[in-house]
């Protein structure tokens, strides 16, 4: 594999990572405040047909992205309702979302633009475009590190730099700020921050809100931004693979961003071998190749559930002491 053949796989893993760091930042804020989300899937799913849908009327993706988070927004506030103030089943509420999410686009998709539950193409306008960065073609010249600037960090759209700069940001909101300290404590132990005077109910609201925000901005950059339009379930499980990478980064924000890398790798790696033939091996069924995600999906939670620390108080609704 030559040096270019490395930057464009490089490229990809970036590319097809952005959904899950998005994703996985989102259950972390949730899961981190106590509040089990297993409904990040159909968050990402509403959202990515709100946003072509909208970027197909409007031929704004700026209007798209802010229907498409607003959407999420309202499916995590229906869950917080659920889970937070009805105390209901957190799981059952999150699976229950998927389902409707999954239903909901291909009626709407069906009766809106008759496409089998698609939207119509989205003209360049309607969609987040790549960045060219100052000094990009010149630097291709340097050695090394002028490939690496003018092909791996400069023509990524927006919400790709807005994915990476999401991870520190989100460190430092959980490690350095009040509302950090707070958050992290409602999952540990509510009861003693109710006795702190501080309300759990909108503390864990706060939080599903913002796991809408992320989740909204997830499901947006797969139809706005990676791709052209919204096609059926176009999420493709990216939702559960962000819960894996989750509990593999045992709930802390720059080992997820390295988990999301690995499973982003893991798909760029099999689009590539899926046109490849292997020394020894010939050439690997494409059904194999396009399955390695989800296998290490399934090894991971097998070996690492175990081990992994959730929040002490994760999925167990709060009763406020009289």
């Amino acid at each position: 594999m030559d040096w270019l053949a490395v930057l464009n796989l490089v490229d990809s893993t970036l590319r097809l990572s952005a959904p899950l760091v998005f994703a996985a930042l989102a259950g972390l804020y949730s899961e981190r405040s106590g509040v089990f989300d297993i409904g990040l899937e159909g968050k990402m799913l509403a959202s990515a047909f709100t946003a072509a849908a909208v970027a197909a009327v409007s031929g704004s993706a700026y209007v798209a992205l802010g229907a498409g988070i607003g959407v999420a927004v309202v499916f995590s506030l229906i869950h917080g309702l659920a889970s937070i103030t009805y105390r209901g089943n957190q799981i059952v509420s999150g699976v229950a979302l998927n389902f409707v999410a999954s239903g909901l686009t291909i009626i709407l998709g069906s009766a809106w633009f008759g496409l089998g539950g698609g939207t119509p193409n989205l003209p360049a306008d309607a969609r987040f475009l790549p960045i060219d960065l100052p000094g990009a073609e010149a630097a291709r010249s340097i050695p090394v590190l002028g490939p690496i600037y003018a092909e791996v960090v400069s023509g990524q759209n927006l919400l790709l730099y807005l994915a990476i700069l999401a991870v520190p940001l989100t460190w430092w909101v959980l490690y350095r700020t009040r509302f950090g300290l707070r958050l992290r404590a409602v999952g540990e132990n509510p009861g003693a921050v109710d006795t702190a005077g501080i309300s759990v109910t909108w503390l864990r609201y706060r939080a599903v809100i913002i796991c809408g925000v992320l989740t909204g901005l997830a499901g947006a950059y797969l139809s706005i931004a990676q791709s052209a339009a919204f096609s059926r379930e176009m999420t493709a499980g990216r939702g559960y693979i962000a819960l894996a990478a989750l509990i593999f980064a045992n709930w802390r924000p720059v080992p997820v961003l390295f988990a999301c890398l690995l499973f982003g790798f893991l798909d760029a790696l099999s689009i590539r071998l899926q046109t490849t033939a292997l020394p020894l091996i010939g050439q690997i069924p494409p059904q194999f190749v396009q399955a390695l995600p989800y296998i290490l999906t399934v090894i991971l939670l097998a070996g690492f559930v175990g081990k992994a620390s959730p929040p002490r108080a994760g999925g167990v609704p709060y009763v406020k002491e009289r």
